[in-house]
């Protein structure tokens, strides 16, 4: 029961979200002629929304297959490659995305977040939310200062987040509980540490198989 209350079935809420909101992106259709390609301004304020299931498996603009549990999305101007903080001004939560795609071609939009990175920042179940983007100069996140972790849980109920902690560590190991406080509310989020992104992913896929909602977090 635990389980089920605190994490998503997460193709099956991306299904339900497509069909009936319009944050995220069903159609890629340009209502304009995208803007010329090259630099952005290195701190921007608008509209994210996200895309998922509608695109699984489909080529990006950069010609990757799109994969909705990793960290990218779509801008219609900056470079490919580029990587950008998101920062989600309702919440304060942040993700660094890097963008293989085009888009969004909708009207006081700036940005399109994957899956995961929506996930990420809590803004699944709104569809679209006020970020800042900040893009990072050198077009990539600083190596030596990234660590990795898969977070599986996020509770406003401290108990809730040590039970899933105690499930978690009988067969993972360096799981935690970090605390994220914002204006309005606290939040624990269930995470597990990788020493890589490689390691980071190969655990991803091993949490989801098991029926968990597991996503992938880059961390300063």
């Amino acid at each position: 029961m635990m389980k089920a209350n605190a994490l998503l079935a997460p193709l099956a809420a991306a299904l339900i979200l497509c069909l009936g909101t319009a944050g995220c992106r069903s159609v890629k259709t340009e209502t304009s002629a995208p803007a010329k390609i090259g630099p952005s301004p290195p701190v921007q304020e608008g509209i994210a929304s996200w895309y998922g299931p509608g695109f699984q498996g489909k080529k990006t603009s950069n010609k990757e297959i799109y994969n909705m549990y990793d960290m990218t999305a779509a801008h219609q101007t900056l470079p490919f490659e580029t990587h950008v903080r998101v920062t989600n001004l309702n919440n304060g939560h942040s993700v660094i995305v890097r963008i293989n795609d085009r888009g969004p071609f909708v009207k006081d939009r700036i940005i399109d977040l994957s899956f995961s990175a929506a996930q990420a920042i809590d803004m699944l179940n709104s569809g679209t939310a006020p970020v800042r983007l900040e893009t990072l100069l050198d077009r990539s996140p600083p190596q030596t200062s990234l660590k990795f972790t898969v977070q599986v849980g996020s509770f406003t109920t401290e108990a809730n987040a040590l039970a899933l902690k105690n499930v978690l560590k009988t067969e993972y190991q360096d799981v935690y509980v970090k605390k994220f406080r914002t204006s309005h509310q606290i939040y624990y989020r269930v995470r597990i540490k990788a020493e890589t992104r490689e390691d980071a992913q190969e655990l991803t896929r091993r949490l989801q198989a098991a029926g968990y909602t597991a996503i992938v977090l880059e961390e300063q």
